[in-house]
């Protein structure tokens, strides 16, 4: 996920971020970190919409397995 790259691309912050999609910053920060094991499309939606990118913009393929550190999940993450 390179949303953290994106966002300093629009010089915007993540608390600002996550208030106009409706998620919390602990939320963000799990996505930001790829720290979840998947992201509902409507929150894919929301965040292209903010930042005025595409999905790819975001998202970054790993070829053999996951990113370091991303063995976690976290059921509330949206």
């Amino acid at each position: 996920m390179r949303l953290d790259v994106m966002l300093a691309r629009r010089k915007m912050r993540s608390r600002e971020l996550a208030r106009r999609i409706g998620i919390t910053e602990q939320n963000l920060s799990l996505l930001k970190s790829g720290k979840v094991k998947g992201v509902r499309f409507e929150t894919l939606a929301a965040i292209c919409r903010e930042l005025d990118c595409q999905p790819g913009d975001l998202l970054e393929y790993l070829p053999g397995g996951e990113a370091s550190g991303s063995g976690q999940s976290s059921p509330s993450a949206q």
